[in-house]
């Protein structure tokens, strides 16, 4: 076995671990935060807000990150098509 894949595996479940924990957390955060601030409750207007919200902020994240591994010289998972 390969000790540089092997602690790259690790890094990479890892990071995927403490992702969705986080995710998670800001999942229960922004749903409150959507409640105190629309007053929606669980309706279902409220639901789509949160979802909305949620891909736009995935989105946003997603083209960040893509953005600072370009920089460092790693690859990005997806490219735009104006840059392919």
């Amino acid at each position: 076995m390969n000790p540089k894949m092997f602690i790259q595996t690790m890094i990479t479940l890892a990071s995927a671990s403490l992702g969705l924990v986080a995710a998670l957390a800001w999942n229960e955060a922004i749903k409150a935060a959507i409640k105190a601030v629309f007053h929606t409750g669980d309706s279902l207007a409220g639901l789509f807000t949160y979802a909305v919200l949620a891909t736009i902020l995935a989105v946003v994240v997603l083209i960040y990150l893509a953005r600072v591994s370009s920089r460092i010289g790693g690859e990005s998972a997806f490219t735009r098509e104006a840059e392919g």
